[in-house]
């Protein structure tokens, strides 16, 4: 089995890399499910159920969240509306919606997906790493093929759920800073690893943003409207192959994919 996880997708130019790649990538790679990390999909912070129908509609099976997830205030009341979007399961209990979900496609095993959201410079979430042993032991019960979206600021805290993790979960997929990194790995347990997955959408930015206007920020100090770049475009993110029966991955290779 092959999975396809596609990073940060940022506004609408990485909505048309997903919509324009995201089944091109399927056929090259043989992947049989899509995870995206979508938090920013709508106008570069947050998601709505239009853009997260939109991603769905692509080819996505489920769509991951982070801290951004509650930007577009509608969201909170509809995101009961679609299961497939995920937010972080370490809200406190009462948050709408959910934070993992097993799916599957007709004639495929199912798969798990869970959504984490790291504390080290973000938001006092309950403990990511108490709820990931429990969720785990629940949905190994349903399906040995389990991928993690890390979502977190803190290299060391992603790295750190990979190895609490490794030879219980398929994958540990980091998200959040936007910048890829080189260290996708196969972990002594069977587990996939890679910190960032890097962000879907405009690479000639400062992650995903107009150049000019942080610049001015950083030099000035002054408020500036931040809004999503344009140009080379591109997807980001990894190919995982994993063992259907023992959800132990044997591969993890990055996607550099421009449109």
């Amino acid at each position: 089995m092959k999975l396809l996880f596609i990073g940060d997708v940022v506004g609408e130019p990485g909505r048309a890399a997903v919509a324009g790649l995201c089944r091109l990538l399927c056929e090259r790679h043989g992947a049989d499910y899509v995870i995206a990390n979508g938090e920013n999909a709508a106008g570069g912070s947050g998601i709505t159920l239009n853009t997260a129908r939109e991603l769905l509609a692509a080819g996505v099976d489920v769509i991951t969240n982070g801290d951004h997830v509650w930007d577009q205030k509608e969201f909170v009341a509809d995101i009961v509306k679609e299961p497939r979007a995920l937010r972080p399961a370490n809200y406190p209990a009462g948050a709408p919606g959910q934070g993992w979900i097993v799916w599957s496609r007709p004639g495929k095993p199912p798969i798990a997906v869970i959504n984490l959201l790291g504390r080290t410079y973000m938001p006092p979430l309950d403990n990511p790493f108490a709820l990931a042993d429990i969720l785990v032991e629940q949905l190994r019960r349903q399906t040995p093929v389990i991928i993690v979206d890390m979502h977190a600021e803190a290299t060391s805290e992603k790295i750190a759920m990979g190895r609490f993790l490794d030879g219980r979960v398929s994958a540990v997929i980091g998200t959040h800073t936007h910048v890829q990194t080189a260290d996708e790995q196969i972990l002594p347990g069977g587990t996939a690893y890679l910190t960032d997955t890097g962000f879907t959408g405009p690479q000639q930015s400062i992650l995903g943003r107009e150049i000019e206007p942080i610049l001015r920020r950083f030099l000035t100090q002054m408020p500036q409207k931040f809004k999503v770049a344009k140009d080379r475009v591109m997807l980001l993110g990894a190919v995982i192959e994993v063992d259907p029966v023992t959800g132990r991955a044997s591969t993890i290779a990055r996607v550099q994919e421009p449109v």
